[in-house]
């Protein structure tokens, strides 16, 4: 059997979430303006919902710049990292990823899991491929390193949501201390879900959260407490 990492799989017996009610589907619209992004792209959003208003910085996000909040839409530009990002920044071969992105995070939506709304994708042709936008509900709250004191409860909200995703086998290798949200009313929001996929049974994939949340809080020069709470000491 093929296995493919962007088809959502049943939830497991012990998932510890109640799921929510199903989305709306999505409809694509061709040839719109994305308010402070210009025009050209194919907007995918529930019901094919229109994106208009007056755009603001998202205050506080973390990332590679050009988070945009129009409403209660974000819109996040998709950019490249690492060294790949001096030679071709924001150019995709396809709109698949894009794609991708959101049906894993409608999963974990749907599946009652922590996380933002999904509210779809954009895409337009850009060079020899295209560029992408995905947007999200807009969510109240702070990044984990904005502020490490946590309580108890907190921190076992966070433990809890990365135990669930190694349950159900989903690995996403963008996961940083940057991308958990920390809502004012308690609990713990994960972000951001470029590239993960879903693993074939059988694969323990807490040691490779552990390490990559742990390179996360180092470079972030995180306090003990913080490394503590994905059971990591300090590195050396």
């Amino acid at each position: 059997m093929i296995h493919d990492p962007y088809i959502v799989p049943p939830l497991p017996a012990s998932w510890p979430y109640e799921p929510g009610r199903p989305l709306r589907p999505l409809g694509c619209r061709v040839n719109l303006e994305l308010p402070g992004l210009g025009g050209g792209w194919r907007v995918c959003t529930p019901g094919g919902q229109l994106i208009e208003g007056e755009t603001f910085p998202l205050e506080g996000a973390f990332g590679r710049g050009g988070i945009l909040r129009v409403g209660d839409f974000v819109m996040r530009p998709y950019r490249r990292g690492g060294l790949l990002r001096h030679l071709n920044e924001r150019t995709y071969r396809t709109h698949l990823r894009f794609a991708a992105e959101h049906a894993v995070h409608r999963g974990l939506w749907e599946a009652g899991f922590p996380t933002v709304e999904p509210l779809g994708y954009a895409w337009r042709p850009s060079g020899f491929g295209v560029e992408g936008v995905l947007f999200t509900r807009f969510a109240q709250g702070e990044a984990w390193p904005r502020r490490w004191d946590l309580s108890a409860g907190r921190a076992k909200d966070i433990q809890h949501a990365i135990s669930s995703l190694c349950t159900w086998g989903l690995w996403s290798p963008d996961l940083n201390a940057t991308n958990i949200l920390l809502p004012p009313d308690g609990g713990a929001l994960i972000l951001d879900w470029d590239r993960a996929g879903f693993e074939p049974g059988g694969v323990d994939l807490g040691p490779r959260y552990r390490r990559r949340l742990e390179r996360s809080l180092t470079k972030l020069g995180a306090p003990a407490e913080a490394l503590a709470v994905i059971g990591s000491a300090p590195l050396p």
